[in-house]
């Protein structure tokens, strides 16, 4: 049975194993991140050695529902929310439709370090 890992990703780091400066840089052969946090971001990352897993989880026509806790500078907008009800248009394409509800900040929740940066020019948030 391959062995599978939970990676609490940093802030600033990006998944993959190669490449850029502050990726994931472990030295164990045939292990790989399914899905990803993008650098901005922080939270669980499964690593695994089972290709097909990683394969279900990853590819899109297997489609997973994913839960993501968002904090954002101020309130979010109607508008903004709505957009991501729609699916947003992205580099790479347009993304499946978001179940989105505001909640308050989880008592779990840890420190951002550094705090959120505020990104400018975010169509969907504009």
């Amino acid at each position: 049975m391959a062995k599978t890992y939970l990676f609490n990703k940093p802030f600033g780091v990006l998944c993959q194993f190669s490449g850029m400066v502050n990726t994931l840089l472990y030295s164990i052969k045939d292990i790989y991140p399914t899905g990803r946090l993008d650098k901005d971001s922080e939270g669980l990352v499964i690593l695994t050695y089972d290709c097909k897993l990683q394969h279900n989880i990853s590819n899109t026509k297997f489609y997973k529902e994913k839960t993501y806790i968002v904090q954002v500078d101020s309130n979010i907008t109607n508008t903004a929310i709505n957009r991501l009800t729609l699916g947003i248009v992205l580099k790479d394409g347009k993304t499946k439709p978001a179940k989105v509800k505001t909640i308050n900040q989880p008592d779990w929740l840890w420190n951002l370090t550094p705090p959120i940066r505020i990104r400018k020019n975010i169509p969907f948030l504009d």
